[in-house]
C-alpha cells in the first residue's frame, strides 16, 4: 500500500485515479511514500526519509527544496503544459487589455453610473480617451517557447500578428508544434528591438532574474507593451515603473501584483489568474498523479525537474531502481555485484542529468537483501529500490 501525503486541495479528477486497494492519501499520514503539492511552501519542511517522490500539480517548483531532494534521492515532478491553455488564454486577454483602454474604460464607465440619462451622451463624448491600436500587423516577441509560449505564438499568428520567438533551449517537441510563420531570434536584444509587444514565458533562475530591466527597456521601441504571466522576478519592478512613468513603455500587464505596481498608472495587474481555471486544475492533478503512480509502481520518470527522463518497457519479473551520483564506473560496480550474486540482467537503461544518474535494471531473479545492501554501500549510491512484478 502506497501512502501519499496531500499538502493542498487537489482536484478529484486526479485523486480518483488512485486505486483504493493500492493507495491511501491524506493531509497527515505516517511515513508517506510520496507527497502531492500545489502551492504549499516546502522549503523549510522536514521531509520524511520514507518519501521517494514529490509531485507538484503545476509547472513552477520554487516552493520545493529541489537540491535537498536530489541529495536524498527524491524525484521531484512537475506538470509542464497542464495549465498551458489557461495561461495562453490569459496572455491573449493581456495583449488586448494592454493595447486598448479596456480596463481604464471599464473603471471610468462604472464611475459615471450615477449620471442616469446623461450616460450615453457622456460615453460618446469621452470614448476617445480609451482608444488604442489593433493587434493585427503588429509584432509580438515571445520569450520562451515551451508549451505556453508556443501556443501564444501560434495564436498570435492566427490574429494576424508578426511573431518573433526567442528560446535558446527550445525542445524538439516545441519546435515541431511551432508555426512556421514564427521568426526565430538568436538573441533577446534583437527580439526586444523589433517587438511592439513582448510576452514572457521563461522559468525563473539565477540567470533569468531581472532579465528585463532599464538596460533592456532602452533597446525597446517607445510605447512597447510587456506581458509577464511567468514569474514576477523576471522583470525589475523599479525599472519598469520608471519606464512606464516616463512613457518609454506603453503598458505592463502582470499576474503578480505588488503595492508599487498597483499604484502605477500604466501597470495592469491580474491577481495571479494564470492557471485559475477548473480545467487547468484538473489537468495538472491528473498529470501529476499519473507521473507519481508510474514512478512508484514501475520506476518510470517523466517530467522530473531534478532527475533524467527514463523509461524502459518491463519484460522481466523483477526490477532494480538505482539513483546515484554521476561519477565513473557506477554501472560497472552495480552489474558486477549482481553478477556475483548470479543475477541475470535482461535489460538495463542508464541516464544522467547534471550530477545525478538513474538506472532501471530488469532481472530474471529476485534480488536478495544482502545484494541490495552491497549496492547501497557503494560510494556514490543515493537510493536503491527493488520491484517485484512476478
Amino acid at each position: 500500500m502506497f501512502r501519499i501525503q496531500v499538502l493542498n486541495k487537489i482536484s478529484h479528477a486526479g485523486l480518483d485515479l488512485f486505486p483504493r486497494d493500492k493507495y491511501e492519501f491524506a493531509s497527515e499520514i505516517p511515513k508517506p511514500h510520496a507527497i502531492l503539492v500545489r502551492s504549499a511552501d516546502m522549503n523549510n519542511m522536514e521531509i520524511p526519509d520514507s518519501v521517494m517522490a514529490i509531485a507538484r500539480a503545476g509547472a513552477g517548483f520554487n516552493n520545493i527544496p529541489v537540491p535537498r531532494c536530489s541529495d536524498k534521492g527524491i524525484v521531484v515532478f512537475n506538470t509542464p503544459g497542464g495549465n498551458a491553455n489557461a495561461v495562453k488564454e490569459l496572455a491573449l486577454a493581456a495583449l488586448l487589455v494592454s493595447s486598448r483602454g479596456i480596463v481604464a474604460g471599464i473603471n471610468w464607465a462604472a464611475a459615471i453610473a450615477d449620471r442616469a440619462g446623461e450616460v450615453p451622451e457622456i460615453v460618446e463624448k469621452e470614448k476617445s480617451r480609451f482608444e488604442g491600436p489593433e493587434l493585427r500587423g503588429k509584432t509580438l516577441g515571445v520569450a520562451g517557447l515551451g508549451a505556453i509560449g508556443v501556443m501564444v505564438a501560434n495564436d498570435a499568428v492566427a490574429l494576424g500578428m508578426n511573431v518573433i520567438g526567442y528560446d535558446p533551449y527550445i525542445s524538439v517537441d516545441a519546435a515541431w508544434n511551432l508555426s512556421r510563420e514564427v521568426v526565430r531570434s538568436d538573441t533577446l536584444d534583437w527580439m526586444l528591438a523589433k517587438a511592439d509587444y513582448v510576452s514572457l514565458h521563461i522559468p525563473l533562475s539565477d540567470t533569468t532574474k531581472g532579465m528585463l530591466n532599464a538596460e533592456k527597456f532602452r533597446i525597446m521601441k517607445k510605447g512597447s507593451r510587456i506581458i509577464n504571466l511567468s514569474r514576477n522576478a523576471l522583470v525589475n519592478d523599479k525599472d519598469i515603473i520608471e519606464a512606464l512613468s516616463k512613457g518609454k513603455l506603453g503598458a505592463y500587464v502582470t499576474d503578480f501584483p505588488t503595492a508599487e505596481l498597483l499604484a502605477c498608472k500604466n501597470a495592469i495587474c491580474f491577481p495571479h489568474l494564470g492557471a485559475s481555471t477548473p480545467e487547468a486544475e484538473d489537468n495538472c492533478a491528473v498529470m501529476a498523479i499519473k507521473q507519481l503512480m508510474d514512478y512508484l509502481e514501475t520506476g518510470i520518470i517523466q517530467n522530473s525537474v531534478n532527475f533524467p527522463r527514463c523509461k524502459l518497457d518491463q519484460r522481466a519479473p523483477f526490477r532494480l531502481l538505482v539513483i546515484n551520483r554521476n561519477i565513473p564506473n557506477m554501472v560497472g560496480q552495480i552489474t558486477t555485484i549482481l553478477a556475483g550474486s548470479n543475477i541475470n540482467i535482461t535489460d538495463l537503461i542508464n541516464h544522467h542529468r547534471d550530477e545525478y544518474a538513474y538506472n532501471i535494471i530488469d532481472t530474471e531473479q529476485s534480488i536478495p537483501i544482502d545484494t541490495l545492501e552491497q549496492i547501497i554501500n557503494v560510494d556514490g549510491i543515493i537510493r536503491v529500490r527493488a520491484l517485484d512484478k512476478s
